[in-house]
């Protein structure tokens, strides 16, 4: 098995600050959250039935599983010789692996009487998804990666292993990068809101997840293969900027 890379999570040079909207716009409360996983998804804030967005940046590394995935689809001595927990969230979708310092995790709670509200669930992620391949764009900053910046607007497209894991597959909202997929996304919904939970996922190392999976050698590799077209490659050092670009430009 690979062996899962530490990362340290870089200081954030100002802080963040709730974001006043103009016009008919709502303003965003904007909260940064520094916890490991288990505890970002298990302490969740209390949105005061206003727009809340969190930035949520990770002290450990863990394998995020969705709401009704099953814990035997990884093994549990991998993962402690990863030194990564295993972590339930409340959404659903497959998993994702977290480290410090290796994607922009940003939790967003719209309520129900927002214009930003859909009741078309496929539809409510595609707000979100145009505001993170607009800040992918300017992050990057050249014409060739504007012109490869797409939001999934169309079905689902599955594949063999996107119930297992998130970044094998690309739902409604998510966004590719010259067909890479490195925004992926994930909703729950409360009777007085919405959820929607997003990683942008900047290194190539999705395939490490793979790593982490229970069965034989096969299942491991045929996953592996799965992760080939994701995530940005080594593009850490733009987590920071990236993170600051998306929350300039929530709606």
């Amino acid at each position: 098995m690979g062996s899962l890379r530490r990362a340290r999570a870089r200081p954030r040079r100002r802080p963040l600050t709730t974001r006043a909207a103009s016009g008919r716009h709502r303003a965003w409360r904007v909260l940064e959250r520094r916890a490991t996983p288990a505890v970002l998804h298990g302490e969740v804030p209390d949105p005061l039935g206003a727009r809340l967005a969190c930035v949520c940046i990770s002290l450990a590394q863990a394998v995020v599983i969705g709401s009704a995935q099953p814990a035997s689809d990884f093994d549990g001595e991998r993962l402690a010789a990863a030194g990564a927990d295993l972590v339930r969230r409340r959404s659903g979708g497959g998993a994702v692996l977290v480290a410090p310092g290796l994607q922009v995790w940003l939790d967003v709670f719209v309520p129900n009487d927002d214009p930003l509200a859909q009741s078309d669930v496929g539809k409510s992620f595609h707000w979100l998804g145009d505001a993170f391949a607009a800040a992918i764009a300017s992050v990057l900053g050249t014409s060739v990666a504007r012109a490869g910046v797409e939001v999934n607007r169309g079905p689902r497209q599955s594949t063999p292993w996107s119930r297992t894991l998130c970044y094998a597959g690309l739902g409604a909202g998510e966004v590719t990068v010259a067909g890479r997929k490195v925004v992926g996304m994930s909703q729950r919904r409360e009777r007085s809101g919405a959820w929607i939970h997003s990683m942008a996922l900047l290194t190539d190392r999705a395939g490490d997840l793979a790593d982490l999976l229970a069965g034989p050698v096969e299942r491991r590799s045929a996953a592996r293969a799965g992760l080939e077209r994701a995530g940005l490659p080594d593009a850490e050092h733009l987590v920071d900027p990236l993170a600051e670009e998306i929350l300039g430009r929530l709606p």
